[in-house]
């Protein structure tokens, strides 16, 4: 029997960059798996505190620095104006006509991307329930950091399809000829 594979199915077979979403969905999976472990077999926080901390950190990293740009050809990044002292947030995409992003990559960076804050939440409501106050330090500080680097991905990804979109009416002329077209009649045909 031949199992009929398309393309954006969850299959590793399917993604370009299998090693790359081994270790994407490695720190993700593993840091929530520490945490349970830690929460309802021992006592020793200190140490589920510290490997969960480090396993969470390197999913921020790889996610942020590798992972993105690989499976999806998103970036960001964060900089501070030393005169000033604003922060910005900065935001790159593969450009379309080079990268193509893989359909089954997409997905199971999306969704992993969506589920992993959701998942910490369903386990601070768990520590709150059973009245491990001590834990939900450690869910707090899991929240913050998925929770900014899926801000941050959303955002860079609305930011390359504007881009993207701008870019194309730019290139084709279409979009430009008529604007163009339109303000020079205005300006010397003084029409409305």
């Amino acid at each position: 029997m031949e199992s009929s594979t398309q393309p954006g199915q969850l299959s590793w077979r399917l993604s370009a960059h299998p090693i790359t979403l081994l270790w994407f969905l490695g720190f993700r999976i593993s840091s929530l798996l520490v945490y349970l472990f830690g929460l309802l077999f021992t006592s020793n926080f200190v140490l589920i505190f510290i490997i969960t901390i480090l396993l969470l950190a390197a999913d921020f990293y790889y996610l942020k620095n590798i992972a993105g740009r690989r499976l999806v050809g998103l970036r960001w990044w964060n900089e501070v104006d030393v005169s000033t002292g604003d922060s910005q947030w900065v935001f790159e995409s593969a450009d379309p006509a080079t990268k193509v992003v893989n359909a089954t990559d997409s997905r199971f960076f999306w969704l992993a991307m969506y589920a992993q804050p959701c998942l910490w939440v369903g386990l601070a409501i768990l520590a709150v329930v059973r009245f491990e106050f001590i834990w939900l330090t450690l869910v707090v500080i899991a929240l913050v950091l998925t929770i900014t680097n899926t801000l941050a991905f959303s955002r860079c990804d609305k930011f390359s399809h504007a881009s993207n979109l701008a870019g194309s009416a730019l290139y084709s002329g279409g979009l430009a000829r008529n604007l163009a077209g339109g303000m020079m009649s205005r300006f010397l045909g003084g029409r409305s």
